[in-house]
């Protein structure tokens, strides 16, 4: 397949999987925006913990950002790459393969750091939100989005939907609430329908 039908076949698959959503009552698309807006505002160097297949990458980039974007895993990547390709947008991320307990960049690096419906699959909570403060500037925001009961439900029938489970841990944002506060973070909290939204500022 010429890379031009890989991008057009690849964004079929993600509509499909966009109203397959839908049809349990998750909206993909509005969630992400819920996100981006209980985030504003968003300025500085930017950091995307956990691209999976893009889809929160994309809604960034649709926003007019330039960021850089973490995950473990090349084909995940490579998804969301054709994620953007399709919408031009394509030179507005940098990927990148790093491991979020022990990333290769220097202290202090970014201004604002979002990681988007991640922490449940977290084996280390502890040491992924290490890493994080690490990254921080001063008077930067850490955002972090994930199912709440409501999207965990959704999104639990979908993969059953599917025949397959849903993997995740038992970790929540509680915790990472609870180690913010610990840390001298300021903490706000909303949710939506489906997700939950917790931002730490450094003080």
């Amino acid at each position: 397949m010429n890379p031009e039908n890989k991008v057009i076949e690849n964004h079929k698959k993600y509509m499909e999987r966009v109203k397959f959503y839908r049809g349990f009552g998750y909206d993909l698309e509005k969630e992400r925006d819920f996100i981006l807006d209980g985030a504003l505002p968003i300025s500085g160097d930017i950091l995307e913990i956990g691209t999976g297949k893009g889809h929160f990458a994309l809604a960034l980039a649709k926003r007019g950002f330039s960021f850089t974007s973490i995950d473990i895993s090349e084909e995940e990547q490579k998804i969301a790459d054709l994620n953007l390709r399709y919408h031009g947008l394509e030179k507005q991320v940098t990927f990148r393969i790093e491991d979020a307990e022990k990333t290769g960049f220097p202290d202090r690096s970014f201004d604002i750091i979002f990681s988007i419906n991640v922490f449940h699959h977290l084996k280390r909570p502890d040491a992924v939100l290490n890493e994080m403060a690490r990254l921080l500037r001063r008077s930067g925001k850490i955002v972090l989005s994930d199912f709440n009961a409501k999207g965990l439900e959704i999104i639990n029938a979908c993969h059953e939907r599917e025949g397959r489970v849903h993997d995740h841990s038992r970790h929540d944002l509680d915790e990472a609430k609870a180690y913010f506060v610990k840390n001298g973070f300021e903490v706000s909290e909303c949710q939506s329908q489906a997700q939950r939204l917790v931002i730490a500022r450094m003080r």
